[in-house]
């Protein structure tokens, strides 16, 4: 797994970014058909151009579409492969002080990717818009396998579904490897060199209060983190050698509220010592996220974007502040194999966090400024 394009640049972004009025307005209008979807991607397309142009300005190296033709960071992936339906259940995500909207994603036949796959279709855009800029990446972010598979064990219904189509979590882990690896192939196939994996799993594992409840459930929390690993390494076996893998470990990202809470270091052990990615996007922006000492497991070599800097509160961190807590996380994970960043998106859903698209990009701006007065 190569990493020497964030480790020459030192800041990054974890991708989405807040929809525009028009873009929202627009995807109101199809939903009661009053525009047709072909009518939405030209809307689409053009909100995408004035974004990557946007972070090019900025001084961003590596660039998205912004998440802009999705409604969740997720579910949108998950709806993309064959065997999968979009269900509507009882009840959204629980947050810290809100629910979410109600979606789902259900097994209704063996999982499979499809060459059709939206994701796919969303980087082939975004590639033609860079393919003229010199030391410009594309990067197409993607939920983690784990969290495709915690999306069909979510309830009761998804899994009494799934049971009719796999038997054993040993096969359904072999479909979701599959299909994610192909989707992975078809993305370098189409020039994608940069792809990052988003996952809450993690996020989730690390709380101690969420556990407790869980193992009253009877699950065990070594063991899902074996499920875990398994499913996201099934993915991620003999991929090009000029292909970076990443993942993004958040702790959930709803319109600038929570879900979890915790440091790394339940996960550490698994987490950063095994999972076969190149880089780990960490956030660290609140003192729900613990301390930098579990970073002693990352393997020599591997980075660690520091997410930093708060994507729910428009609050400007103080650059003096954010330059001593890299140098503290120094200690565990040398400074060439460090970065910053956003702790996560912008916006993981439509709703957005609760900032205003000047604010989102004052906090661009702190992480590109800060960064190059840190590395020279």
């Amino acid at each position: 797994m190569v990493n020497s394009t964030v480790t020459k640049i030192h800041y990054d972004i974890v991708g989405s970014f807040l929809r525009p009025d028009e873009l929202k307005k627009a995807r109101e209008k199809f939903n009661n058909k009053e525009i047709t979807a072909k009518e939405l991607q030209v809307i689409e397309d053009n909100l995408i151009r004035e974004l990557v142009e946007k972070e090019k300005e900025s001084g961003l190296k590596i660039v998205t579409d912004g998440e802009f033709r999705r409604s969740y960071w997720h579910l949108d992936t998950f709806w993309g492969f064959e065997g999968i339906e979009h269900v509507i259940p009882s009840h959204g995500y629980l947050f810290h002080d809100e629910e979410t909207r109600a979606d789902s994603a259900r097994v209704i036949g063996k999982i499979k990717f499809g060459t059709d796959h939206p994701d796919l279709r969303a980087y082939k855009f975004l590639k033609e818009l860079v393919e003229n800029d010199n030391g410009i990446i594309a990067r197409q972010s993607i939920p983690a396998p784990a969290q495709f598979y915690s999306e069909l064990v979510r309830d009761e219904e998804n899994t009494k579904s799934l049971r009719q189509f796999y038997q054993t979590d040993d096969e359904l882990i072999a479909d979701i490897g599959k299909a994610y690896r192909e989707l992975i192939l078809a993305l370098y196939d189409e020039g994608c060199r940069d792809i990052k994996l988003d996952d809450c799993t993690w996020g989730m594992v690390v709380d101690n209060h969420y556990w407790a409840t869980r193992a009253s459930e009877g699950l065990d929390r070594q063991a899902i983190q074996k499920t875990y690993l398994a499913v996201n390494n099934a993915a991620l076996v003999n991929l090009p050698d000029d292909l970076r893998i990443s993942t993004h470990v958040c702790r959930g990202n709803y319109h600038s509220t929570w879900a979890a809470s915790g440091g790394y270091a339940p996960v550490a052990d698994y987490l950063f010592a095994k999972e076969d990615v190149a880089a780990f996007y960490l956030e660290f922006d609140d003192n729900r996220s613990g301390d930098f000492a579990p970073l002693a497991k990352v393997p020599a070599g591997k980075d660690v974007v520091l997410g930093l800097v708060t994507s729910k509160h428009p609050a400007l961190e103080s650059p003096e502040s954010l330059i001593a807590r890299v140098n503290e996380a120094a200690q565990y994970v040398t400074l060439k194999h460090l970065q910053l960043s956003t702790q996560c998106g912008f916006a993981s859903t439509e709703e957005g966090n609760k900032l205003t698209q000047e604010q989102q990009w004052a906090k661009i701006k702190l992480v590109v400024d800060t960064a190059k007065q840190i590395w020279k």
